[in-house]
């Protein structure tokens, strides 16, 4: 077992089709301990049977965008444990109004919510639970090609992901010099309940099956192997790196 000892915690379990479930169970399967956050009670009523499910720990309370329910989680989370060894950043929101159309409709108040839930929740959360980090720990976060390149709809959200990407760089010389590693995993795209608010998600779904090297989609335990190689020894000479779980396609040039 990989990770026999270590301890997780897990922000950004939705439903068993998001990412963090599948991430989650490729820790526990290889002996994490996992504790799951969750943001109000809607999410924590999802939430619940599927820590159940996986064999969480505990539960505890987060809504990212709070500094003081930020702090309140570092609280709860040292009430069951003194430290940890991974923090797995899963976390991302735009209004649906921005996820179509032209980017350069995007509202004010609609940028700000992106940037902050997407990109600045992870260097709050880091910092926040620094203090409870074992040394040589590792922090996963989640991002996609459309930091990247140009993406149908995905507009705002393509801009926070770049924040984000930034953010880890930045955070992997705050953290070097006690052995933390931050890396992103940009994963293809996944029929998550976060896809679903990007316009013509669909048929991103339908182009990546054609036009991948591997021509399929991933799946949400490919990526959670992923996060586990991350979470994991085996990666401690990487740090502040995008890996690409999305069968090659960011490999393709053109295809005829």
């Amino acid at each position: 077992m990989l990770l026999k000892g270590k301890k997780a915690l897990i922000f950004g379990l939705a439903n068993n089709r998001s990412i963090a479930y599948g991430i989650a169970g490729a820790l526990r399967r290889n002996g994490a301990e996992c504790a799951f956050s969750w943001p109000n009670d809607a999410i924590k009523k999802r939430v619940l049977p599927l820590v159940e499910e996986l064999g969480g720990a505990f539960t505890f309370p987060c809504d990212v965008t709070s500094d003081r329910q930020i702090d309140y989680a570092v609280q709860a989370v040292r009430q069951h444990w003194e430290k940890i060894d991974i923090l797995v950043h899963a976390v991302a929101y735009a209004e649906k109004e921005d996820l179509s159309g032209r980017f350069i409709d995007t509202s004010r108040a609609g940028y700000t919510k992106a940037l902050d839930i997407s990109a600045f929740s992870l260097v709050a959360l880091c910092k926040a639970f620094e203090p409870l980090m074992n040394d040589h720990s590792a922090v996963v976060t989640l991002t996609y090609y459309g930091a990247d390149k140009w993406i149908s709809n995905y507009n705002v959200m393509g801009v926070a992901k770049a924040a984000l990407q930034a953010s880890v760089r930045y955070l992997a010389y705050d953290f070097g010099s006690r052995g933390i590693r931050i890396n992103a995993i940009s994963a293809g795209p996944i029929k998550t309940l976060a896809a679903s608010g990007v316009s013509g998600f669909s048929k991103i779904l339908r182009h990546m099956e054609n036009y991948t090297p591997l021509q399929k989609n991933v799946t949400i335990e490919e990526v959670g192997n992923a996060a586990l190689f991350l979470a994991s020894d085996l990666s401690v000479g990487m740090t502040g790196e995008v890996m690409f779980v999305d069968a090659g396609y960011n490999t393709s040039g053109i295809q005829i």
